[in-house]
């Protein structure tokens, strides 16, 4: 059964940075591609960046240039690091595993796999 812990979220003020981290198990991890979500209050969860088993990656046109998605395949652990950080990056932040990045879009509308989130504010 497939598990996924998110953590690193907190406060930090508009141009901060955070590192999150997202920790799976019961998976095939290295063979799968992973990507990192996010929902805002009162709207949709939205996929940001996402990485495939290959090391390649794609980033959503709102934080392309300010986002970083790597994983540690010895780990099973994927990572987003956030720079620049503005009060629109404020959200529950996520993250599932898919086979493609056809899968990870089709994480938005099932319930496979999502663990609790981290939440991460920006504020001054």
């Amino acid at each position: 059964q497939v598990q996924l812990v998110e953590s690193g979220g907190g406060g930090v003020q508009p141009g901060g940075s955070l590192r999150l981290s997202c920790a799976a198990s019961g998976s095939d991890f290295n063979l799968n591609a992973m990507g990192w979500y996010r929902q805002a209050p009162g709207k949709q969860r939205e996929l940001v960046a996402h990485i495939t088993s290959g090391g390649s990656t794609n980033y959503a046109d709102s934080v392309k240039g300010r986002f970083t998605i790597s994983r540690d395949n010895a780990k099973n652990t994927v990572y987003l690091q956030m720079n620049r950080l503005r009060p629109e990056d404020t959200a529950v932040y996520y993250c599932n595993i898919g086979s493609t990045l056809k899968v990870l879009l089709r994480r938005l509308g099932d319930n496979l796999y999502w663990g609790q989130g981290t939440q991460v504010t920006v504020s001054s």
